[in-house]
């Protein structure tokens, strides 16, 4: 079977780049490339914009090799490959994919059967294609840290940023108490319910007030999104044994007091989802898929003016990169 599909490739070998407005992108029809032995052919439907998709086109990232097609996260239909999954719906992300790899941002995007995974029903392409890189960040962290338990206290600092709202929800699943501490202007934009408080750190002591709601034992997770804004008052907050999971940070020192991260028993762990490659990442993907399918797991909603072609690329991709707060894909 010949498909010809568009795709967006960064051409620029460049490791310096930091303005968007260096990438050089050209649109491309062509017919995808043959299959090897064990891979598959899917026809894009859906593919959420991730900064890190943005970084790795304009050379931020060292591994990104070019010339690629970025993207992580997908939604699709299998149109070649093995005979038991053509035609089904699939979705997916990959550290390697739009990295080392060809990846979504394209018509059309190659796998090996290993990394395919069934697409949530009850999800649409653009919900699907959009949960990728922010859900698997966060499960990773607890996948790490040990899941949340009922009876637990999670704390998610930087809860407004997508990875915050993903935690949020997969440890309310869990049944534990869930404290999204945020510092954004506005309204708590994420889940609630009786099991889950926001904390505005703004205008609240943090770690005071963490201690306050869990009766005074403390976290028994901190999934610090941001890392060294939260550091001190994170460790101030966590329990006898806790752990604290970072996936990013703004500033690289912090002051650790090793005193009291020993005698607290803490453990920290540190998330990179660019190791894991589209098939460990899809397992991942797996372990998410019955909450979605079953309502406990909500994707982030994609506004009809949230989804573009990709020859609106570059506006997409700069406006993805200046931090936009909602949830961005291509429908190639």
């Amino acid at each position: 079977m010949t498909i010809e599909k568009t795709s967006l490739h960064a051409v620029r070998v460049n490791t310096k780049v930091t303005a968007i407005a260096d990438l050089v992108t050209n649109l491309e029809v062509q017919a995808p490339p043959a299959l090897q032995a064990g891979q598959a052919l899917v026809r894009v439907r859906s593919a959420g914009v991730n900064p890190s998709d943005v970084k790795a086109a304009i050379g931020i990232m060292p591994q990104a090799v070019f010339p690629r097609s970025p993207g992580r996260d997908y939604a699709g239909v299998v149109v070649e490959g093995p005979t038991a999954w053509v035609g089904k719906e699939v979705w997916g992300s990959g550290g390697d994919l739009g990295i080392t790899r060809d990846g979504s941002h394209a018509g059309w995007l190659v796998l090996p059967e290993a990394a395919l995974r069934e697409k949530p029903s009850r999800l649409n392409f653009d919900q699907a294609g959009s949960v990728g890189v922010p859900f698997v960040t966060a499960y990773e962290g607890f996948r790490r840290s040990g899941m949340p338990q009922a009876g637990q206290t999670v704390v998610v600092m930087g809860a407004n940023g997508k990875v915050g709202q993903a935690a949020v929800q997969l440890a309310a699943q869990a049944g534990a108490q869930v404290i999204a501490v945020r510092r954004q202007a506005g309204p708590w934009e994420g889940p609630s319910g009786p099991g889950v408080h926001s904390i505005d750190a703004r205008s609240e002591d943090v770690a005071a007030r963490i201690r306050e709601l869990s009766n005074g034992k403390g976290a028994h997770i901190v999934f610090n999104t941001m890392g060294s804004p939260y550091f001190e008052a994170a460790n101030k907050a966590m329990a006898k044994g806790a752990t604290q999971i970072f996936i990013s940070t703004l500033e690289r020192p912090v002051p650790f007091d090793i005193f009291t991260f020993y005698r607290g028993m803490h453990t920290y762990v540190g998330i990179d989802t660019l190791a894991l490659d589209c098939v460990q990442t899809n397992e991942r993907m797996e372990g998410m898929r019955a909450g979605f399918d079953a309502g406990t797991l909500h994707p982030f909603e994609v506004q009809a003016d949230a989804a573009f072609g990709l020859d609106q690329a570059l506006s997409v991709y700069r406006e993805v990169l200046a931090g936009a707060t909602r949830r961005i894909v291509f429908n190639p």
